[in-house]
């Protein structure tokens, strides 16, 4: 699939789409409507990662701090906190953790109502992201029916990951440390799909009825960031869409098999 290829299949797929790829050593992009907002689904769940190390840097959040799991705070679907014993006590540190990992919702939920939206908004908008708003918390179908949602573009993710990767996002330890947690990322379906564990791939996805999104590093000899927003879409068409352009983006892929990857 070569690039041509890769904007004429992302024009031809259903919905509304967005894409951005850039390689962090020669600077070369491609994109295709790369500042369309849409909606994110639980690839939010990264400015809520940034804002929490942003105030743990700052002082006023305590990763060590524990909160005690409620029947309340619940979610369904993805995550582990909905299925495990009510009183457990977590950390602000497993919250942010399992948000990423699992894509965990209720720890969605209780960092955001710890944080505050307002404080990520104007943490995105200080960053210069346009697009990237959270406009209420996830499984709130009372905001959504009143049409508010999170919502993101791919280049604002793109130009976070940049920033996440130069050690220049909060502070060097917390780029690095947000890195570490974005490449244990356990649903590994899009971005990772044709590389076999074969580069360490820092991502975080996202699902929603009629959305799909990636967004993330591939840290190969050439490392990049590519970005994936699919909205009202053929889910599984844009899925295979993005397993493979993001394995085609790959300089090295080539040589895939004599590559060996980070510790």
């Amino acid at each position: 699939m070569e690039k041509e290829q890769i904007l004429a299949s992302l024009e031809a797929v259903p919905g509304k789409t967005g894409f951005y790829f850039k390689n962090l050593v020669t600077g070369e992009t491609l994109s295709h409507h790369p500042e369309l907002p849409l909606q994110t689904a639980s690839v939010i769940k990264l400015a809520v990662l940034v804002e929490a190390f942003a105030q743990a840097e700052e002082g006023t959040l305590d990763f060590e701090e524990t909160y005690t799991l409620r029947p309340e705070d619940k979610l369904p679907s993805c995550g582990a906190l909905t299925y495990l014993h009510d009183g457990l006590q977590v950390t602000m540190r497993d919250l942010c953790t399992l948000m990423i990992i699992l894509s965990d919702n209720t720890a969605a939920n209780l960092l955001l109502k710890k944080l505050t939206m307002e404080a990520v908004n104007r943490r995105m908008e200080g960053l210069g992201l346009k697009a990237t708003r959270v406009n209420r918390l996830l499984f709130d179908s009372q905001a959504a029916a009143r049409g508010l949602e999170n919502t993101s573009s791919a280049q604002d993710m793109g130009e976070l990951l940049e920033r996440m990767y130069l050690g220049r996002l909060v502070s060097p330890a917390a780029s690095a440390e947000m890195l570490e947690i974005l490449k244990k990322q356990r649903l590994n379906g899009k971005i990772p799909f044709w590389f076999g564990g074969r580069y360490r791939i820092a991502h975080k996805t996202g699902e929603d009825d009629g959305i799909t999104n990636d967004v993330g590093i591939v840290f190969g000899p050439q490392p990049y960031v590519v970005c994936f927003f699919g909205n009202d879409t053929d889910t599984p068409r844009f899925e295979r869409l993005i397993q493979d352009a993001a394995f085609a983006l790959d300089p090295a892929r080539e040589e895939i098999s004599n590559w060996e990857p980070e510790p």
